[in-house]
């Protein structure tokens, strides 16, 4: 039996001296979803994370991996194998180095990038044809990509994150009710 269901991917590394991270943005986003909804995600479910919630009559399924970063289409794959889901239901919340901090956007598919986690899903998902709403952490002027994206954010960098995940938020509820492209018509213009 197939259930209707949208899933809320957000990409991180778990463990606690990765919270607060560039490269969590995703966990981070997920989390306040779970807020919002007055839940936790702490279901342990394969290879992540997750909680199943109603939101304008429509299931949906947040989750966190729990593969580190590097193999997050591990516990994607498997949980839209295991649910039946759709590509097209399925949004991933990451960082992106080529977004100021800031900035969010949506696109209905498309490439990895540098992205070692959206290589990931998208070889275990064998498709670049899924949502997705990256989340800008800047890029740095110099040094190592690894030490950056893990590093933690400035202080004059906090209020800016702070108002991407607000509207990050906003966008994957109008994700979930009115699909991508109606998504990506109202969040990608702010």
């Amino acid at each position: 039996m197939v259930i209707e269901m949208k899933m809320i991917v957000g990409l991180g590394n778990p463990g606690t001296e990765y919270i607060g991270t560039r490269h969590n943005v995703g966990f981070d986003l997920v989390d306040r979803l779970a807020d919002r909804f007055r839940v936790s995600v702490k279901k342990a479910e394969g290879k992540a994370l997750t909680v199943a919630v109603n939101h304008a009559d429509e299931k949906v399924l947040l989750v966190k991996p729990q593969t580190y970063m590097n193999r997050s289409g591990q516990a994607v794959a498997a949980l839209a194998d295991y649910y039946r889901i759709n590509l097209k239901d399925i949004l991933v919340i990451y960082d992106d180095m080529d977004l100021p901090v800031g900035k969010i956007r949506l696109r209905y598919k498309g490439g990895a990038g540098t992205h070692n986690g959206m290589r990931s899903v998208i070889e275990e998902l064998g498709s670049e044809e899924f949502p997705r709403l990256r989340i800008g952490i800047d890029r740095p002027a110099e040094g190592n990509w690894a030490d950056y994206v893990l590093g933690r954010f400035e202080p004059e960098e906090l209020e800016p994150l702070r108002k991407a995940l607000e509207l990050g938020e906003e966008a994957v509820l109008t994700f979930i009710t009115e699909g991508i492209e109606r998504a990506m018509n109202e969040y990608n213009r702010k």
